[in-house]
């Protein structure tokens, strides 16, 4: 054991990813129990604050997915309360989080990233109608598109349009998640994820889902989607990611671990499609697999990022 301070797990979470946080924090729990540790889970709500004051809690190991648990809120709240946490701080997770802030920190540190515009509800709609025609004002780039929210995780709310006739039904999707959508031209090529563990690159993976692209439901129902460890790339190519990975973790600040999404297209370029600074821990989790690749398992990996978290 590398402490004896009290551990607090902290999950749920009110996001459109909250079963996927759960399902990662229970598995974190269950390693750090392994350790010989005893963790508090505690499933976060509108009473954190006075959870963890109750509970005594020490250290914090971030399990949250999206919302204000991935976007710096939290991260704010234990720094108020004194209170270390794992991961990445406030203006990293800010980042992040946001699609359209960390795609032109990217642009800013050499890292290229898909076109793209972002577009506003009030751009496309009024009186609660959307008018999808109005995006060929904006994007300056051919479909085939992705339409996204800018602020959600776990490809929530994506989709991928390839004729105008899609463009309402995604446009829509993506705008329940929030009032900025972010349209992206759709590069083909193969998906590819590095693991970063504070300046460590662990190594990488490729995904390939039975659907069109890495969908949640994808990410998240077992069998669905093969992983390549590593990715079937050249050599050249995996050095050239493995590194943009790294300056893409430090263009935004992140600390601990963090999983990168590229996309390597048909004629070998890489493209950035975001930094996830709390990657998800379940079973089918993409960290914990590449970890393993490098000769981690998972309770070693989660004891690791508590280490860091000490250090901070």
């Amino acid at each position: 054991m590398i402490t004896n301070k009290r551990i607090g797990v902290i999950a749920g979470g009110a996001s459109a990813e909250r079963e996927v946080s759960l399902r990662s924090g229970s598995a974190i729990h269950k390693a750090l129990e392994g350790l010989g540790y005893a963790p508090v889970f505690i499933d976060a709500s509108d009473s954190l604050c006075q959870d963890l004051t109750r509970e005594g809690i020490e250290i914090a190991f971030l399990a949250l997915h999206g919302g204000w648990g991935e976007n710096g809120a939290v991260q704010g709240l234990l720094e108020v309360l004194g209170i270390p946490y794992t991961g990445s701080g406030i203006l990293a997770s800010a980042l992040a989080m946001d699609k359209e802030a960390s795609k032109r920190m990217f642009l800013g540190n050499n890292v290229p990233v898909p076109p793209f515009v972002v577009v506003n509800k009030s751009q496309v709609g009024n009186g609660g109608k959307i008018d999808p025609s109005l995006l060929e004002a904006f994007a300056d780039f051919s479909l085939p598109w992705v339409i996204k929210p800018v602020t959600e995780g776990s490809s929530i709310g994506v989709s991928i349009v390839r004729d105008m006739s899609g463009t309402e039904a995604a446009v829509r999707e993506a705008f329940r998640y929030g009032d900025r959508i972010l349209v992206e031209k759709y590069i083909p090529g193969k998906e590819i994820q590095i693991g970063i563990l504070e300046q460590r690159v662990l190594g990488g993976v490729e995904v390939r889902p039975s659907a069109e692209f890495y969908s949640y439901k994808a990410k998240y129902t077992p069998g669905l989607t093969k992983y390549i460890l590593p990715p079937e790339v050249a050599p050249s190519a995996y050095a050239t990611l493995s590194a943009m990975a790294l300056r893409a973790h430090n263009a935004l600040g992140c600390r601990g671990a963090t999983r990168v999404d590229f996309i390597l297209d048909n004629d070998g370029n890489p493209w950035i499609l975001e930094v996830n600074t709390i990657p998800g821990m379940t079973e089918t989790s993409l960290l914990p697999k590449i970890a393993l690749l490098s000769g981690m398992d998972f309770p070693a990996l989660i004891e690791e990022i508590l280490r860091l978290s000490l250090e901070q």
